[in-house]
């Protein structure tokens, strides 16, 4: 497929890498403040270490858990060297994630419920966010595995939005389905899922309107589409992916917060994560929240938007 195979796991490596290497420095300098002149992990250390988790986005809930259970196996173990400590917080992180759900599973290894296709994707978030350009990553990834996709555009309030998607369905060679503006976005997703069956399609992805300035109308509407699409595919939507901007920090996890009450959120994408030293508001989203992240954006190119694996993840962050 040329320029739209998917990354080796070197290259995935390595745009991870890239891709967190503003966060990396950003953390490892603040770090290696906080420990300066100190041999051992003691209460001035874990004060500074907390400063420095605060300013790196990782979230105030999400900071206190990290720093009680470094004081916990302070505690146990008498003597922590400042050395141990890149290692300790790897553990800790990798463990918190583990508790969210968030175990590596990548896209690949999607399992489409039996006897009833397609399987839908509901994309929720705010305008800006990289929600189109995730969804068509998304197709890319998807068609690249074989299966048959359609793309619903039910944002219909955004002209720029429904033509963003048709490009991406051109670009990826995915049938979009599109009425016209204005049009009831439910509507939309029923002709999309109509359409998609008729066709033996796989996978199905319904892009949403990215309005938060009413959590009743977002919630109505959003519920709206979901019970249209079960008078298709009786169990749709199996997943609601929502998509944040990374570069925003706690902006992302307040817009998070916002959306898990108006909808069941089933899964995050973060985005944008290459352009900024705020990548460990990954962690805080998703430890706070308890909602797993499956995809972070790392770049531009169609292939940067990675399946995340938590251990990768954590390594890449705390690695030199």
């Amino acid at each position: 497929m040329g320029f739209f195979n998917l990354f080796s796991k070197k290259e995935k490596k390595e745009v991870l890498d890239a891709g967190l290497e503003k966060t990396k420095t950003s953390v490892f300098g603040k770090i290696a403040r906080a420990i300066a002149g100190k041999s051992k992990v003691d209460d001035e250390v874990l004060d500074n270490l907390e400063d420095v988790l605060l300013t790196s986005d990782v979230g105030v809930d999400t900071t206190v858990e990290i720093i009680h259970r470094i004081e916990q196996r302070v505690a146990r173990d008498k003597y922590v060297g400042t050395d141990e400590l890149n290692r300790i917080l790897r553990e800790e992180i990798s463990d918190m994630l583990t508790a969210t759900g968030t175990d590596g599973t990548e896209a690949e290894e999607v399992t489409l419920p039996d006897g009833e296709t397609p399987y839908v994707i509901m994309v929720v978030g705010v305008n800006g966010v990289g929600k189109t350009t995730t969804i068509g990553k998304l197709a890319h990834r998807f068609k690249a595995m074989g299966k048959k996709v359609y793309l619903g555009a039910a944002d219909t309030f955004r002209a720029a939005a429904v033509e963003q998607l048709c490009i991406w369905g051109e670009r990826v060679g995915v049938p979009v389905v599109k009425q016209q503006m204005g049009s009831d976005p439910a509507s939309v997703a029923y002709d999309t899922l109509s359409s998609a069956r008729a066709n033996g399609a796989d996978v199905v992805i319904i892009d949403t309107a990215g309005r938060l300035h009413n959590k009743v109308n977002l919630m109505n509407e959003l519920t709206k589409i979901k019970n249209v699409m079960k008078k298709v595919v009786p169990t749709a939507p199996h997943e609601v992916l929502l998509v944040l901007d990374g570069s925003t920090g706690q902006n992302a996890y307040e817009q998070a917060r916002q959306f898990v009450k108006a909808t069941e959120v089933t899964a995050l994408a973060i985005t944008k994560l290459d352009g900024t030293a705020k990548g460990g508001v990954v962690i805080g989203i998703s430890h706070q929240l308890g909602v797993p992240v499956k995809y972070i954006g790392l770049g531009e190119s169609v292939n940067d938007l990675q399946p995340f694996d938590r251990r990768e993840f954590v390594d890449s962050l705390f690695s030199n």
